[in-house]
């Protein structure tokens, strides 16, 4: 095999991967406008050539002072609900356009535009849409970025400082050792990776996280408020007269992100001057496993009220492990802040988020039990004569056939998101998910009684499902949008009047892909041998012939479960919009080969054990999986592949060590050697010295002698994700050769977990292609 510059695949396939996608979809906030979104396949290696910095947990764009971007819009669209208008907006030809984001008011919406000098911040006004007006030539989104105001019509923004001088220079010579000293700390980290290491790095990190914060109006005039500083987060009061500021300082972390560096919660005036400091929040260390830090956390302004605090404060020392009757408590502070915060209520579980209603006397709150993995979510009462609390949702985390959906939410009147309300009911959208797959569907439920009334399911054959809420009232089903698609239709946007059933298509997109069209696509389902149900989407070539045995892929992930019966829930779905884009696996169905995709890998047992059987389950998973697609007729035995990304790369290389099922693997961006990530993986609580044999018996480089069969490892060069540092991949292509395996190791440059350069995925197909042919497929 050739082993230097870039490989094509097939001709097809590049004809597949370069189809141009169709465009996203902004709507506004009173659906009467839909914004499409033009964008490229991929972008091109030149595009992560970048010069690029990694500071902090981050990956920051030095010459736009914005985070690292590779994939941009090149083009904007505007059009009316009713199709009467549209318009093209007028930009440059080579624009790049790094997000979107729509006024509240839906008068008008902003965007980023990057640019040799930097970010620039435009809006466009839907009354004059062929005008772009420019408002900041060097927008800083390193850290924040923009928020608009209640107003609707001012946008708040971090700019970069206008003196802030030249890029730091690093020393000709260290000044000395760069030394980290801990004294007695317990303090487990997870294993991250873009750290600060030494001063030069924190002089960097702070010359490009400083911004200035400026109040902005459509016609472009800037006030300053403030002086600069590393400003995390910017949000006004609902009323409009107070900033909520989240600053960050030193002492910094070299073994942990700027999400755990020091920091001052405090609220300004409007006109930048300290009002009120909340919390001074130290760096965030000696924190449990799957814990919390002590004091102020998910600080926020309480939705619906002018300008009053809330946030969450542990009752438990952080430590999950400590029992206590409470684990939170939810704490209130109303501006001018000149009383003592009060407590709100308290959780017995640790908080998983608010939702806020209409009337702020209501509010939903979530806690989440990690032992049981159940989410719970109360609605509490504050008027003077009823402070009642009741169950809204009570259910397994990991329980799909039952969950309710999601709270439809709209922005009220000062933009902060609320629950859509008709009279007593508000509305949840949910997958769906049923043992013949998804039905998507849309509920309301009373805020009275709590009952639940089904308003629309999707019926079986395709996918539709609620993107939008238009209208609706507490006697009439509502009118919505939905996104609709099918085996055979491309996914596209249709105005739905649920009480009349009538439909109109908003958007035509085409299909970019018909020459793929004729691919098989089933829902299959089988059993392991401890009983637990499995299931998986069964994908056959276009030119299928019945009774025909292909070599197959099996591609998976593993995931945790209490119990056998969540375990067995089907997740998948027949009914979805084929599409081969990016690093798809799928790709290989235009080789001649079966899939069994997302083919269920269930670790089901005591959170806390439940790896103490990790290889064993999936073992047995696996040859469930192959046993029934033998018996179908689909697959030959002699001829079986696993793959995985990330923790399913991790899994297929245990089964390449562990078994005799797989004639070859295909391993990307994986971890393989758990005792580098000593203080716990994935939902494994315990840190490597209190279950060493777990951790040696879990980890395939361990059993690197005993991978004979071959396996192709990818893995970016570039990789960003905790735990899957590409050492991982080196030093397990290292064991397995120097062991006498077969084994082959592809690290495509500047390129992180994923890949996305169009030469990189390219590759990647090429490479995959080439391996399995070699080993399992028409040529093996």
């Amino acid at each position: 095999m050739e082993s230097n510059g870039y490989w094509l695949p097939p001709k097809e396939v590049v004809e597949i991967i370069d189809a141009k996608p169709e465009p996203g979809v902004s709507l506004s906030p009173n659906g009467e406008w839909i914004l499409l979104l033009h964008a490229d396949a991929m972008p091109s290696i030149e595009d992560l050539g970048r010069r690029m910095l990694r500071l902090a947990g981050m990956r920051i764009d030095p010459a736009t002072h914005s985070g690292f971007q590779t994939d941009f819009v090149r083009g904007l669209t505007l059009r009316s609900l009713d199709g009467m208008t549209k318009i093209d907006i007028p930009l440059d030809p080579d624009v790049r356009i790094g997000g979107v984001s729509w006024s509240h008011t839906s008068q008008a919406f902003v965007f980023t535009q990057i640019v040799e000098e930097g970010t620039q911040l435009w809006v466009v006004k839907t009354s004059d849409p062929t005008h772009p007006v420019k408002l900041l030539d060097r927008l800083s989104t390193v850290l924040d970025g923009f928020d608009w105001m209640p107003d609707g019509e001012h946008i708040l923004c971090c700019a970069v400082p206008e003196d802030c001088g030249p890029e730091p220079v690093p020393p000709r010579a260290p000044a000395g050792p760069n030394i980290q000293e801990s004294i007695g700390n317990t303090s487990p980290t997870r294993t991250y990776q873009d750290l600060l290491a030494s001063p030069h790095d924190e002089a960097i990190f702070e010359y490009y996280a400083t911004s200035q914060l400026v109040l902005l109006d459509f016609a472009g005039k800037q006030t300053k408020l403030g002086s600069p500083g590393l400003i995390d987060r910017a949000t006004s009061s609902p009323d409009g007269r107070y900033l909520l500021m989240t600053l960050l300082h030193p002492p910094y972390s070299y073994t942990q992100t700027l999400n755990s560096f020091p920091r001052t919660f405090c609220v300004w005036n409007r006109d930048g001057s300290l009002l009120h400091t909340v919390a001074e929040v130290p760096l965030d260390e000696n924190i449990p496993i799957e814990g919390v830090r002590l004091g102020v956390r998910n600080l926020q302004w309480y939705i619906g009220k002018p300008a009053e605090l809330i946030w969450t404060e542990a009752l438990d020392g952080g430590d999950p492990r400590n029992q206590v009757p409470h684990r939170e408590k939810i704490m209130v502070h109303a501006a001018p802040f000149q009383d003592e915060p009060r407590e709100l209520f308290r959780m017995q579980h640790r908080f998983g988020g608010l939702q806020f209603l209409r009337n702020p006397k209501l509010l939903l709150a979530t806690e989440n039990d990690r032992d049981r993995r159940w989410t719970t979510t109360t609605l509490h009462r504050f008027d003077a004569a009823d402070s009642s609390s009741r169950i809204f949702v009570d259910r397994s985390i990991r329980d799909r056939y039952g969950d309710p959906g999601r709270l439809l939410n709209q922005p009220d009147e000062t933009g902060f998101p609320v629950a859509i309300q008709h009279g007593e009911w508000v509305y949840l959208a949910g997958a769906g998910a049923t043992p013949e797959g998804n039905l998507p569907f849309l509920d309301r439920k009373s805020l009275q009684d709590l009952n639940a009334e089904r308003l629309w399911r999707c019926t079986p054959g395709q996918v539709e499902s609620t993107v939008k809420l238009l209208k609706g009232t507490d006697e009439q089903k509502p009118i919505v949008i939905l996104r609709h698609e099918s085996p055979l239709d491309p996914p596209n946007y249709f105005l739905v009047d649920l009480q009349s059933g009538t439909r109109k298509r908003l958007t035509d997109f085409q299909d970019p892909t018909p020459q793929i069209r004729g691919i098989q696509k089933r829902l299959v389902t089988y059993t392991r041998s401890d009983g637990v149900p499995l299931s998986a989407t069964l994908y056959l070539p276009a030119d299928y012939v019945e009774g025909t045995r292909l070599p197959l892929l099996v591609w998976a992930y593993p995931q945790e479960f209490n119990d056998a019966n969540t375990a067995g829930q089907v997740t998948a779905t027949p009914n979805r919009f084929v599409r081969l884009s990016g690093i798809s696996h799928l790709i290989l169905l235009t080789q001649g080969y079966a899939i069994m995709d997302d083919a269920t890998m269930p670790i089901v047992g005591d959170p806390e054990t439940m790896n103490d059987t990790f290889v064993e389950q999936i073992v047995d998973a696996a040859k469930s999986a192959i046993d029934f697609a033998v018996q179908l007729g689909v697959a030959d035995r002699s001829r079986v592949a696993i793959g995985g990304h990330s923790y399913g790369a991790f899994m297929a290389a245990n089964l390449m060590a562990h078994s005799d099922l797989f004639q070859a693997g295909v391993a990307r961006s994986g971890a393989y050697n758990r005792t580098l990530t000593p203080f716990g993986f994935q939902s494994e609580r315990r840190p490597l010295w209190e279950a060493k044999k777990i951790y040696i018996d879990i980890s395939p480089f361990m059993y690197a002698e005993k991978i004979k069969k071959p396996l192709l490892l990818i893995h970016g060069e570039n990789d960003n994700n905790p735990g899957t540092f590409p050492i991982q991949s080196q030093r397990m292509y290292q064991a397995i050769k120097g062991t006498g395996g077969t084994v082959r190791l592809v690290m495509p440059p500047l390129e992180s977990h994923g890949y996305r350069a169009r030469e990189s995925v390219l590759h990647t197909h090429a490479e995959t292609i080439a391996w399995l042919n070699r080993y399992v497929g028409v040529q093996a």
